[in-house]
Parts: C-alpha cells; sequence; structure tokens
C-alpha cells in the first residue's frame, strides 16, 4: 500500500487520466521509434537486427520505468513535472545518438539512458525519505539501475560486440530484475501486491505507446511516398498495401481487445503483476510494429524488386512478432491463445519460401492478407464474445 505523499496521485477509485505532461513526454518516442526503424531498414543484416534489439530494449526499458514513474507520482505537480522534462531531455539525447550508438556515440548514448534511469530513481528516493512504504521499492529498483549502468558505462568504452554484450547484460538487469523483486542481499525483494498501480492509467498508457509505434509507421509511409519520383500504379498498389496492413495491426490490439485488457488490469487482485506482464508483452507487440514499418518502407520503395532473404525476413517476421506479442496479450487478457493468430503466424512462415518468386509488392499485399484475415477472424469472435457478456 502507498502511503500519503503530496507528490502522489490521489486514489480515489477513478480511472486516473493520462496527463498532457505525459502525452508531451511521449513525442520523443515517437522520434525514438523512428530512429530505430530507420537505423534497421539501413542495416538490414544480421548484425543490425542484435543492434537495433538492443536498443530497442533500452528505449522501451526508459519508457515503460517512466511509465510506473508517472503512475504513482502526479505528473501535474510542479516537482515531478520538472523531473519527467527533465527525462524528456535526456530521451531526446539518448534518441538522437541511435544512429551512432554502436559508433562514436555509444558513451553519449550509454550516459544519457543512465541519466534517464538512475537520475529520474534516485530522485524519488530523495522525495520519499526512508520511511515511505514505496521508498524500500525505490532504493532496491535504484540497485539495480546502478549495477546496470555499470555495464552501460563499460560496453560504451569498450569495443563493438564486447558493447552488445554488455549491454544485453545491462538490459537483463533491468527487464528481469523486476519479475525478482528487485531482490537485493540486506533490501529484501518487493512485491507485486505492494504496487498499489492504477490499472486503467497504466493500460492506457501502452495503448498509447502503440498509438506512437502505429502513427510512426504511417508517417515513414507517408515520407517514402512523398519522395517516389512518379506515382505510378505500382506505388499506389503498394501505399494500399502497406496501409491496410497497418491498419489490420491498429485492429487486432484497439478494435478486439484493448477495452477489455483496461477492464481486465483494472479489476485484477494483483494488478502490479498484470501491469508488469503487461510492459513485458508490449516490447514484443511494439518491436513487432517497428520491423513491419521498415517492411513497409521496402515495399514503397522498391516495389518491383525481388525479395533478398533479409527483405522476406523482414516481411513475415515483423508481422509475425506483431501477431506473438497480440497472442501473448489476449491469453493474459482473455485466458487463451487466439486461434487466429496462430493460424497467422503459420501462413506467414508459409510464404517466406514464397518470396523468393515474387517481388516485394506482391509479397507486401499476400502478408497484408494474412493480417486482414486475422483481423476479421478476431473481429468475428469479438462480437461473439459481446453478445455472450
Amino acid at each position: 500500500m502507498t502511503g500519503h505523499h503530496p507528490l502522489l496521485r490521489r486514489r480515489d477509485g477513478h480511472h486516473a487520466r493520462v496527463t498532457f505532461e505525459e502525452l508531451f513526454f511521449d513525442l520523443v518516442y515517437v522520434f525514438a521509434v523512428t530512429q530505430l526503424s530507420h537505423e534497421l531498414l539501413t542495416n538490414l543484416t544480421p548484425t543490425g537486427a542484435i543492434e537495433t534489439l538492443i536498443l530497442w530494449f533500452a528505449v522501451w526499458l526508459g519508457w515503460q520505468y517512466t511509465c510506473w514513474f508517472t503512475n504513482w507520482f502526479d505528473p501535474e505537480t510542479p516537482r515531478i513535472r520538472g523531473a519527467l522534462f527533465a527525462v524528456m531531455l535526456a530521451a531526446l539525447v539518448m534518441a538522437s545518438a541511435i544512429p551512432g550508438a554502436f559508433g562514436d556515440r555509444g558513451l553519449v548514448f550509454a550516459l544519457a539512458y543512465v541519466a534517464i534511469q538512475v537520475g529520474r530513481t534516485a530522485y524519488v528516493v530523495w522525495e520519499l525519505g526512508a520511511n515511505h512504504p514505496l521508498s524500500a521499492n525505490y532504493r532496491r529498483m535504484l540497485g539495480w539501475l546502478l549495477i546496470a549502468a555499470v555495464f552501460w558505462i563499460a560496453g560504451a568504452l569498450a569495443e563493438h560486440w564486447t558493447r552488445a554484450a554488455l549491454w544485453a547484460v545491462a538490459i537483463a538487469c533491468e527487464y528481469l530484475s523486476p519479475m525478482f523483486g528487485f531482490a537485493l542481499p540486506g533490501l529484501g525483494r518487493s512485491r507485486t501486491s505492494d504496487w498499489t498501480i492504477e490499472g486503467g492509467h497504466l493500460a492506457e498508457r501502452c495503448q498509447l505507446f502503440v498509438i506512437v509505434a502505429l502513427g510512426e509507421t504511417l508517417l515513414a509511409t507517408g515520407a517514402t511516398l512523398g519522395r517516389a519520383e512518379v506515382w505510378e500504379p505500382a506505388v499506389l498498389s503498394a501505399l494500399l498495401a502497406t496501409f491496410l496492413g497497418t491498419l489490420a495491426m491498429w485492429w487486432l490490439y484497439f478494435g478486439t481487445s484493448s477495452k477489455d485488457a483496461t477492464e481486465t488490469i483494472t479489476h485484477s487482485d494483483d494488478p502490479g503483476r498484470l501491469g508488469a506482464y503487461f510492459h513485458y508483452i508490449h516490447a514484443v507487440l511494439i518491436g513487432g510494429i517497428i520491423a513491419t514499418a521498415v517492411g513497409n518502407d521496402l515495399v514503397l520503395a522498391h516495389p518491383h524488386d525481388g525479395l533478398k532473404t533479409a527483405y522476406a525476413l523482414t516481411l513475415c517476421g515483423g508481422p509475425a512478432i506483431y501477431l506473438l506479442g497480440s497472442a501473448i496479450y489476449k491469453k493474459v487478457v482473455y485466458g487463451s491463445v487466439p486461434a487466429s493468430h496462430i493460424a497467422a503466424i503459420v501462413a506467414l512462415a508459409a510464404l517466406f519460401p514464397v518470396a523468393f518468386h515474387v517481388d516485394l509488392l506482391a509479397m507486401g499485399w499476400l502478408t497484408t492478407i494474412v493480417m486482414l484475415a486475422a483481423s476479421l477472424w478476431e473481429t468475428r469472435l469479438a462480437s461473439r464474445r459481446q453478445a455472450a457478456g
């Protein structure tokens, strides 16, 4: 349970709204997601995929921990607003350093990221003092973030693959430690039942990040179309295919499960644990959106080109990763894995060998058809659930 503190949100039984401060903060992450998709597009190799994955987890973890921060603390109070905007500035520097994170800007990226994680958490520990019920949890959290900071900075000072390995350890520290209650010798461990969160707010924050990622996908599509010298029928067909594919992703999330997800976390006996699950799941789901955006760019920019292995993996893998995240998400919400998602993942896998016999435009349409079919299947199931409820 959280005790009274002037900086905490008031828990009055009503859904805590997402504030304008939080929406403003998310604008930095539109830029960060754009940077990530652009980096993967320009380095579509196994090395590029590993680098982008590491950087994506850093971006996500910085946002995730800040989301919990604003769930507990009121962003409309001047001191929390100031802290949030300080984090926002560091996040802008971090996002700007993404293109050179595995090059000469590795230390800038790492220091900006550490400033976000350690700075925000240390500030909360200082504000709460020693006796507040949340203080012990934040001290444990700070301990793990300091451990991770050692690996972030050491990695920034190392060469490429050593850097990747050290940063992967740092990510594991931050991503896995909440699963064990930030357990540390002498400090004990936290319990999710003690994480008094406002479930509706947390679900809405995750939903808004999905909107950020889908919005970046549309921005990238529009920018690629704008750069096309001639808007020939193939380019316009590619536009329609990529738009419908993005629409299908939107519908699978917002049209069939997002409202139920809010209800599930709000009425859970342990909203802290369920909130943690939501954040783990969304890292996968939004990663799939970023990969799909790269595939959309390829289809629009080179509709008549044949597919290399990297192109085929991107066009099939991006939607498959998204469907995997969505399937786990719906397992948490409804208690079962949707057959539509499994069937669609199998269909995308079956399309992989086909990719080497068609051009990018045809492959774009094939993957879009799979996503649209999954959306229609899920819509029918959602209608049945609504009728039964």
